[in-house]
């Protein structure tokens, strides 16, 4: 069987892109992934986290993967505070130096620096987004906050290609998620009072993420993200997802919710 060799790109920040890696690289020993990871980078070097010094032990020493450091913060600093946009080009510049292998993709997973232009181009890298094509732009908090004050009927994510246009990238994959179920609607009609009274502005200083419909929306999405990348990582490496096909993105929802419905078994 033809495994696809990807690269591995995190910040190590939090304890999700530690578990991230754990669950892609048990998939992966299972059998479910036809993937091999060539490497792990991290952009930081040991001491610079709680959890980046975890993650570059597990992957290091308990997952026996080949890791590569280079701290992000530590590069240049005063180069970064001046001029963000040559930094980013070096930075990445000296970070291609140092992946010596060949890879079919990278994923970004939880790697918190915008990529540079050159660095798109040579490498084929995905990066989840949490909204639908098409949908709102920006942090995960800002699309939140998008979807309530236009009082969304629907979101959802999607897995899309990494281009230097940020959050711009043909998406690949996605799922849907409707707002309007009985289980939203009464925090809908909530929310919407608190709207009337204060405003967006208000409701943002007043609650801000502890907003009931805020949890609840980031509560359904984070549930369905992990299986989206999962899904979309078995599909690339069994060639269901081709980056150059006219039949993108694919719509991944039917099989998101079958797997939450299985207790979060794959079959």
């Amino acid at each position: 069987m033809n495994f696809k060799r990807i690269g591995w790109f995190t910040t190590g920040r939090d304890e999700a892109a530690i578990d991230l890696l754990k669950i892609v690289y048990s998939e992966i020993k299972r059998g479910f992934l036809p993937l091999k990871i060539a490497y792990v980078f991290i952009s930081k070097e040991l001491g610079e986290g709680i959890f980046s010094d975890k993650l570059i032990n597990l992957a290091k020493k308990e997952l026996g993967l080949k890791v590569i450091s280079f701290s992000a913060l530590r590069f240049e600093p005063e180069l970064r505070k001046k001029d963000k946009e040559l930094w980013r080009k070096l930075y990445h510049e000296e970070v291609l130096k140092r992946l010596d292998e060949e890879i079919d993709f990278g994923v970004l997973a939880g790697y918190m620096w915008i990529v540079s232009p050159k660095f798109c181009n040579s490498l084929k890298l995905i990066n989840l987004h949490p909204a639908l094509p098409g949908g709102p732009k920006g942090s995960w908090q800002e699309v939140m906050w998008q979807l309530i004050s236009a009082r969304s009927a629907e979101t959802g994510a999607m897995m899309h290609l990494v281009t230097p246009e940020l959050d711009e990238g043909p998406p690949i994959s996605f799922f849907r998620l409707p707002l309007r179920t009985p289980e939203f609607l009464p925090l809908w009609e909530e929310t919407e009072k608190k709207l009337l009274k204060y405003h967006l502005t208000g409701l943002k200083n007043l609650e801000g993420e502890e907003n009931r419909l805020f949890k609840k929306i980031r509560e359904e999405e984070l549930k369905r993200e992990l299986p989206l990348i999962v899904y979309t990582l078995k599909y690339l490496g069994e060639d269901k997802i081709l980056f150059d096909s006219e039949d993108l993105p694919l719509d991944l929802t039917e099989e998101i919710e079958n797997y939450i419905k299985r207790g979060g078994h794959h079959e």
